[in-house]
């Protein structure tokens, strides 16, 4: 009759095996959600960064064209200064229900 650690060893080992490769997918499962995440931040960094280059020089040309048509150029960087400082107030007074889509769309992407 075999003794009771004999019967036990076995079992051990697969449990100890279970444990290492639940470990193991857990990692991968992390570095997968760590690189969607980042990737996916990285990308929209970029995207970000054009749009604003590319919007602070059409902001310039339209304030320098408003400028021109007003006949002082400080009027038309007066005038855009103006429509931002609008559309910032506006997105002060916003930002609770900006701030929660946002943290909505950063959570969905971490759990799916």
């Amino acid at each position: 009759m075999e003794t009771k650690e004999s019967l036990f060893e076995p079992l051990l080992e697969r449990a100890e095996a279970y444990g290492k490769t639940s470990f193991d997918l857990l990692k991968l499962k992390t570095v997968d959600k760590t690189s969607d995440v980042l990737s996916s931040f990285v990308s929209r960094l970029l995207f970000a960064i054009f749009c604003t280059i590319f919007l602070v020089t059409l902001n310039i040309a339209v304030a320098l064209w408003l400028g021109d048509l007003l006949g002082k150029s400080y009027f038309g960087f007066f005038i855009v200064a103006g429509f931002y400082g609008i559309i910032g107030l506006i997105l002060y007074f916003t930002h609770p229900s900006i701030k929660e889509k946002v943290s909505k769309q950063i959570i969905q992407q971490i759990l799916n």
